[in-house]
């Protein structure tokens, strides 16, 4: 079985899909007794405090969410100061909220559940107050532990088949996922969840490397198993999902990789014991890439496909300009960052949503998507309350900054319907769906491109996000019924696969509770 078997991506995207029946024919109750604990702990490793962060950035939300720093021949390393507050504004904790019956805590990217199965390491040089070495983010007590001394970038480098950004980075942010922590929840499905929370850990990362001045580059093209052996996890119930050189430095890494022996370090078991999901194994092994030569390849143009010419009625859009816009800082707006609960059903205006699809849309810095700035993913929106645009269907043209109006109307009843029914969609002033044509994206990618495009997904999401709390509105993520997504926006639509979607509105403010519901993943966002 090899990237280039699609069968196996076709199989398991048609297989996980969401319908009508099949949420009703395989009713899923959650097994509480093995709920997995949301987070990794290395059981014998001293932790590593991580420093206060340094002054906030100044930068405006809007401005980070939307920029890059290009990789260039300017040397900029992160010191520890800097990566403490990247990692923390990233994926750690942001807040918590103390009831009678316990706490609940808060992390700065929303997560499918509030399972939060994404972990984060680093992998660096020697840097200002901080060794070379390989270490991984311990969230619940904000620190560091080391698991290799050394510098082993070029393991890395070698992995990525020479990736340009790599070669030259004094530091590296990885993402794994332990499978089971999400997969408790949502069984199978929970492959998708992978990259679409991954991919809103991305966006906060990215924007807070922009605001840091620091160039970074999301890269999805790796040998899997030598990145897993280095950061020892087995590549099956904890698998590496993308790498992020961070920064430039002033010559390449060094080019002869040290030993890789294998670690055997001690964690706390998440569960007591975890149901398997074949799927889910059998999806990520027929996307790997076995060798350097299949990474070296991953890097080139993506797949053109243009939206068809316009034949409805355009509206451009009309973003608010630097000096129109809210000053928050990207700091301001990831801690404000909180996944709606409820929309008021009050409109907001054209202008702010011109200014969150124009603001998250400006580009990835990504290496299947070079030159950067191009997408996999094409935004259709059900707008249902927003002054100055029609209530209806739309498409966005990125190119031409505008709205095409597919279907005048009232669909509100019909967006809750394809968001799996929730009020939620129903209720917001507009919803983004984030839809794409696989066909020529596994043609070009094979397998793997699976997990590309819903990684840009997950990652346009969470721009979106950023970009709609910098504004002062709300927005979370919601799961959908596959097929009925592409129906409800075709013909124009047809033969796309739906791979993300964001609601946007006004918070409904909510009744103080004296204490959370039953279970704490019950006030989680239904992804």
């Amino acid at each position: 079985m090899g990237n280039r078997d699609l069968q196996t991506a076709w199989e398991y995207h048609n297989g996980t899909k969401h319908s009508y029946a099949s949420v009703r024919a395989m009713p899923h109750v959650l097994p509480w007794d093995i709920q997995p604990r949301p987070y990794k702990v290395y059981t014998t490793l001293p932790p590593m405090p991580l420093p206060t962060p340094p002054p906030p950035s100044g930068v405006p939300a809007l401005a980070a969410v939307s920029s890059w720093q290009e990789h260039g021949s300017t040397a900029k390393s992160p010191d520890l100061p800097t990566l403490a507050s990247i990692l923390h504004l990233s994926a750690g904790i942001t807040k918590k909220v103390t009831y009678p019956s316990g706490e609940m805590y808060f992390r700065a990217a929303a997560c499918t559940g509030a399972l939060y199965h994404i972990e984060l390491y680093v992998v660096c040089g020697d840097l200002p107050d901080m060794e070379a070495g390989v270490y991984h983010f311990s969230v619940p007590d904000a620190s560091l532990r080391r698991l290799r001394t050394g510098d082993y970038r070029s393991i890395l480098v070698e992995a990525s088949g020479g990736q340009p950004a790599a070669a030259r980075a004094p530091a590296m942010l990885l993402a794994t996922d332990t499978f089971w922590r999400n997969s408790w929840k949502y069984q199978a499905r929970a492959y998708r969840h992978t990259y679409w929370d991954t991919g809103t850990i991305l966006a906060n990362l990215l924007a807070m490397a922009t605001a840091y001045g620091l160039p970074a580059q999301v890269a999805v093209g790796f040998v899997d198993s030598v990145v897993n052996r280095l950061l020892g996890v087995d590549g099956q119930r904890e698998a590496a999902v993308c790498v992020v050189p961070l920064g430039s430095g002033p010559a390449p890494s060094p080019a002869t990789p040290p030993e890789l022996p294998p670690l055997r370090l001690e964690t706390a078991p998440i569960s007591k014991t975890e149901v398997d999901y074949p799927a889910i194994r059998a999806m990520h092994a027929a996307s790997a890439l076995t060798d350097a030569e299949e990474a070296t390849a991953w890097r080139a143009p993506p797949p053109t496909v243009p939206l068809p010419d316009p034949s409805g009625r355009l509206f451009l859009l009309e973003p608010l300009g630097d000096d129109e816009a809210p000053s928050a800082t990207i700091e301001q707006a990831i801690l404000r960052r909180g996944s709606s609960r409820r929309f008021a059903r009050e409109p907001i205006s054209f202008r702010q949503l011109s200014t969150v699809l124009h603001r998250a849309t400006q580009g990835i810095p990504a290496d299947f998507l070079e030159p950067t700035g191009a997408l996999l993913n094409h935004l259709y929106l059900v707008v249902n309350a927003v002054d100055g645009l029609p209530s209806g269907a739309y498409v966005f043209h990125r190119d031409q900054g505008a709205l095409e109006l597919l279907r005048a109307g009232d669909f509100r009843r019909e967006a809750g319907y394809i968001a799996l029914e929730q009020p939620l969609a129903a209720d917001a002033s507009a919803d983004v769906f984030l839809l794409t044509d696989l066909n020529p994206l596994l043609q070009r990618f094979g397998n793997r491109g699976y997990r590309a495009a819903q990684l840009e997904g997950g990652i346009l999401g969470g721009k979106l996000y950023l970009a709609a709390y910098a504004l002062g509105l709300g927005a979370t993520g919601l799961t959908f019924y596959d097929d009925e997504v592409t129906a409800f926006f075709s013909p124009h639509a047809q033969g796309k696969s739906a791979m993300f979607l964001v609601a946007l509105g006004r918070p409904a403010r909510r009744r103080a509770l004296s204490q959370p519901e039953s279970r704490p993943e019950a006030r989680a966002p239904k992804f």
